[in-house]
């Protein structure tokens, strides 16, 4: 069963996500509805690249480190197998695979704040949401790999998954 407070949380997400253009459907994920979100941007200043950006959202009560792991390998090969066929070709793919639940292990939460995970031409950076504790944890940095995307995903990541007791207005695109 999800908790309220988690089912909140995505519920919100997903507004979130619509607000901000991206095409949002639910997914059966083996016996669990998974909000997915979808939105493509392209920029000059990405050395005139595509982006396509996936937003992957799953309730959980605890999330522990393997969670997190798996969770993100699933979201990771789900965003290349839908979008990715053609990366590297004038355009990349950046997931945001996101477990929300009532308890995040702090080693969890460590590993999604310095993680960002990569393939040839994507990427993923794994998101962690306590309920209870009102935290999130992701990858923030500016790596040297795909920096030129990095403002972006913050604000994206920002906006889409601000702390739980804040999930007021969007932010900027």
């Amino acid at each position: 069963m999800v908790d309220n407070a988690v089912q909140a949380y995505i519920t919100a997400t997903a507004a979130r996500l619509t607000a901000d253009g991206c095409d949002v459907h639910t997914e059966d994920w083996h016996g669990t509805a998974v909000l997915v979100g979808y939105r493509s941007d392209f920029r000059v200043q990405w050395m005139a690249t595509k982006l396509h950006l996936l937003t992957i959202v799953a309730p959980a009560s605890d999330v522990t480190m393997a969670d997190a792991e798996s969770f993100t390998k699933a979201a990771f090969a789900y965003a290349e197998t839908r979008k990715g066929q053609w990366r590297g070709f004038q355009s990349g793919v950046a997931v945001f695979p996101g477990l929300v639940g009532t308890h995040v292990d702090p080693a969890a939460m460590a590993w999604a704040q310095k993680q960002q995970l990569l393939h040839f031409a994507s990427m993923a950076r794994p998101v962690v949401v306590d309920v209870t504790a009102g935290t999130v944890g992701c990858y923030r940095r500016t790596p040297a790999l795909g920096f030129v995307y990095a403002g972006h995903l913050r604000r994206k990541l920002d906006a889409y998954f601000p702390a739980p007791g804040r999930q007021g207005a969007l932010g900027g695109s």
